[in-house]
């Protein structure tokens, strides 16, 4: 009998917003780019920060999540700090940015750049 594999979800959601962002990044993007990638060094005032980059070679490690406008990593090390989350892409007339909707985190500065788990 063969086995059956299930197709796990994605550690994070993408909004159709946050899609169309990627699309765009990947349209500007330098040469040898194959993708835009997600992870969470350790800086701030609360232990923990979101960090969106171009990514010029995959990390087998790294999880990739397909979408309409190019590929999307999210770092290997990170996953578990971001399961269940939700990336948005917000803009006004004021700022613009990604925004993280994380069910993992328990706190963040006041400044909301970091985030603790």
């Amino acid at each position: 009998m063969a086995t059956k594999v299930r197709q796990m979800p994605a550690a994070l959601t993408l909004t159709g917003s946050a899609e169309a962002r990627i699309a765009k990044l990947m349209a500007h993007a330098p040469d040898g780019t194959i993708g835009v990638k997600l992870s969470t060094p350790q800086r701030g005032c609360s232990g923990l920060a979101y960090s969106v980059d171009y990514v010029t070679e995959a990390d087998p490690m790294d999880e990739k999540i397909a979408t309409p406008g190019g590929d999307f990593y999210v770092d290997a090390a990170s996953v578990l700090y971001l399961i269940g989350s939700t990336m948005d892409w917000k803009e006004d007339d004021f700022t613009a940015g990604f925004v993280f909707d994380n069910p993992n985190a328990t706190g963040s500065c006041g400044c909301g750049e970091s985030f603790t788990v």
